[in-house]
């Protein structure tokens, strides 16, 4: 799934828990980020000053075997511009950008155009932020899909970070980020209590 990429991106553990584990909870975040995408969860298609919008788009690519969803994606002629709605303030966010370029690079393929840049549209401050798809971020997209894929494989949930992070993630109480954290705080001080210091 394309939405696997934001997961990653903003924690590993996160996403083996939801596409591993399929561990969903849901918090205030999530039902924010739920009610903004209600209206662009409803397939429909309309033109605007002379732009066909498509909401809800179904997305795949067959290179790095993705699929998923578009928000929105804007046609400018025969070039699509992918636009991904996110609840809170305009920010810049790397999960954010790798999430809509996935879509970039699924959109070239299934048209055979150009995607060079899309947009994160951050409801809360009614504001774009153009992200521009570059060599870099494109070639971000494929590692994390190559990393997320040997996760799948070898389902095993990577360590908790235990920062700022879970403070607003929504899987906090099945992560148990302090508590596995203080297992290994005290597997590391266990190693080095009789240990001899030369000083």
């Amino acid at each position: 799934m394309i939405s696997a990429l934001e997961h990653w991106s903003y924690c590993p553990r996160q996403c083996a828990l939801i596409h591993v584990e399929q561990t969903f909870d849901e918090n205030l975040y999530t039902l924010r980020g739920n009610a903004v995408h209600e209206r662009v969860d409803e397939p429909e298609m309309e033109i605007q000053d002379g732009v066909r919008i498509e909401r809800a788009l179904p997305l795949w690519s067959k290179r790095l075997g993705l699929v998923g969803k578009a928000d929105v994606v804007e046609f400018y002629g025969e070039v699509p511009y992918p636009v991904e709605y996110k609840h809170g303030s305009k920010r810049t966010k790397e999960h954010d950008d790798l999430q809509v370029c996935a879509q970039a690079l699924c959109l070239e393929e299934m048209t055979g155009q150009d995607v060079p840049q899309g947009a994160i549209y951050h409801f809360k401050s009614r504001r774009r932020r153009e992200v521009v798809f570059t060599q870099e971020l494109r070639e971000a997209v494929a590692q994390a899909v190559q990393d997320i894929r040997e996760m799948l494989l070898k389902k095993t949930l990577p360590p908790p970070v235990h920062d700022k992070r879970c403070e607003k993630c929504s899987l906090q109480e099945s992560c148990m980020p302090e508590l596995v954290s203080e297992q290994q705080r005290t597997k590391a001080l266990l190693q080095d209590l009789f240990s001899i210091s030369e000083k």
